[in-house]
């Protein structure tokens, strides 16, 4: 119980903060090995994808070379957010994932996740499983679906971007406040300490979400004016939507 309340105090403290990365030895060793099993596979599908994909295409490497240190830079910016006097940072996995598919999106964020840990001590080496499923995995495949399902629904790439970062964001912190109460939570019950911590987070990730929104619509809007050939090629934007967007 006062492992639970400290934890609690530390969420919401008015304090500079990275909220999403889960710091070293907040997890118990049990719940630290699963996530590490659970983020493995989608590591290994990513790798395999990344070579797969660097096979039939060489400058998909350099690709993601340059996405790798978009996401860390993203994820390492604090932005403050005054409804909670405190800061926190986007994830920059919707992009990644849009333009190269989630499972090399999370090979990506595990990387840049690492070289956080080891030289920034932004997250931890024992968290480093929970924090690639919360932000890779989840934050990968949310963006990634929720971008081609509004782009399905007849969605602008705008509105596609805007909505995929949104959504990227509030998973990727939703997921986070899941694993922090399922490993801190010692006798106490599940669902009320996951609740506390999602209302620690809601001031903070509320109006990050909506500014990871506009980045990723930015990024995208701005790619389709500059190289719309290059999302045709990476299945960004159709075919026939090449020559409207050539001509914007």
């Amino acid at each position: 119980m006062p492992r639970i309340i400290l934890t609690l105090l530390l969420l919401t403290l008015a304090t500079p903060a990275h909220a999403m990365h889960i710091s070293e030895g907040i997890l118990p060793f049990g719940w630290a090995a699963l996530w590490f099993g659970v983020a493995a596979p989608f590591v290994a599908v990513g790798l395999r994808r990344l070579n797969l994909l660097a096979e039939e295409d060489l400058s998909f490497k350099p690709l993601v070379g340059l996405l790798a240190a978009v996401i860390f830079i993203i994820s390492c910016m604090p932005i403050p957010v005054p409804t909670a006097g405190t800061c926190s940072h986007p994830c920059g996995t919707g992009i990644a994932a849009i333009l190269v598919g989630p499972f090399v999106s999370v090979l990506i964020t595990a990387v840049a996740l690492l070289i956080q840990a080891l030289f920034l001590a932004h997250g931890g080496l024992s968290t480093w499983g929970a924090d690639i499923v919360s932000m890779g995995v989840v934050g990968s495949f949310t963006g990634y679906a929720v971008f081609k399902g509004v782009r399905w629904m007849g969605g602008g790439l705008g509105v596609a971007g805007f909505a995929a970062g949104l959504f990227t964001d509030w998973a990727t912190y939703l997921t986070t406040a899941g694993e922090l109460a399922s490993g801190i939570r010692g006798e106490a019950p599940f669902l009320p300490l996951l609740g506390k911590i999602v209302l620690a987070f809601i001031p903070t990730q509320l109006p990050l979400g909506i500014l990871e929104g506009a980045m990723t619509a930015g990024m995208l809007l701005l790619l389709s004016r500059k190289r719309p050939d290059l999302l045709v090629k990476m299945k960004v934007l159709r075919p026939s939507e090449l020559a409207a967007y050539s001509r914007s």
